[in-house]
């Protein structure tokens, strides 16, 4: 999952995205609402988490312009204001979440797992596929009921292999939704990072190559099958 965090306090917006990383989460930091603007306009972003006060155009106006795109991208807001009424002129902006400061590091991570699994028009929380159990929650996975430990990054590119469930997944999207905005488009990342994941999760292979498009998800023939 990528996400852009729009905060213009540099060491909370700091915080969040280390602790985001932690969990397999990319996040770019726009500390601006024109930063952000511009972000929006050259990446991807599966959801966006908005401070309402932020120099510039404010959180709100980023929210306006998110819904008037029809992108249909969740939005997250985070503020300092907890009264209702606050709450509801977020929401009839196009919020699909409220988030009061401050809050905790892992709620933010369930909210944003949340929106993801609703963005994915409400498909299970815990994904299977080809004797795969991906558990995003928990940052879990299961192959044939064996369980498998993988970094961050594997756990990153997995799920979004998983997502498409069964599709082929280029490597620059990997590299959009996976990896944050500093991340070299030239660089092999992709490749190594599959090639280990691969590895983790043992044979038979299960995640294929498509010859000069990606990687999908490739379920065994049942003969190949422990």
């Amino acid at each position: 999952m990528r996400v852009l965090l729009v905060e213009d306090e540099p060491e909370m917006a700091s915080a969040i995205r280390d602790g985001l990383r932690l969990e397999a989460i990319a996040a770019d930091i726009a500390g601006d609402g024109d930063t952000a603007l511009e972000l929006l306009s050259i990446n991807a972003y599966d959801i966006a988490v908005l401070d309402r006060d932020i120099p510039g155009p404010s959180g709100d106006e980023i929210a306006k312009r998110i819904v008037a795109s029809g992108s249909g991208m969740p939005i997250l807001m985070l503020t300092a204001a907890d009264r209702l009424d606050d709450k509801a002129s977020g929401f009839e902006l196009g919020a699909d979440d409220y988030l009061t400061k401050p809050f905790a590091l892992q709620e933010l991570v369930l909210r944003l797992r949340a929106l993801d699994r609703r963005r994915g028009h409400n498909r299970p929380p815990v994904r299977e596929i080809a004797g795969l159990r991906v558990d995003p929650f928990r940052r879990e996975v299961y192959r044939d009921g064996r369980y498998v430990a993988l970094t961050r990054k594997q756990f990153a590119v997995l799920e979004v292999l998983v997502g498409a469930e069964g599709g082929v997944v280029s490597a620059e999207e990997l590299l959009e939704r996976a990896w944050d905005e500093n991340a070299d488009p030239f660089t092999n990342a992709v490749r190594i990072t599959v090639s280990a994941l691969r590895k983790r999760l043992g044979e038979p292979w299960i995640i294929a190559t498509v010859a000069g498009v990606g990687y999908r998800i490739d379920a065994p023939e049942e003969g190949e099958r422990g």
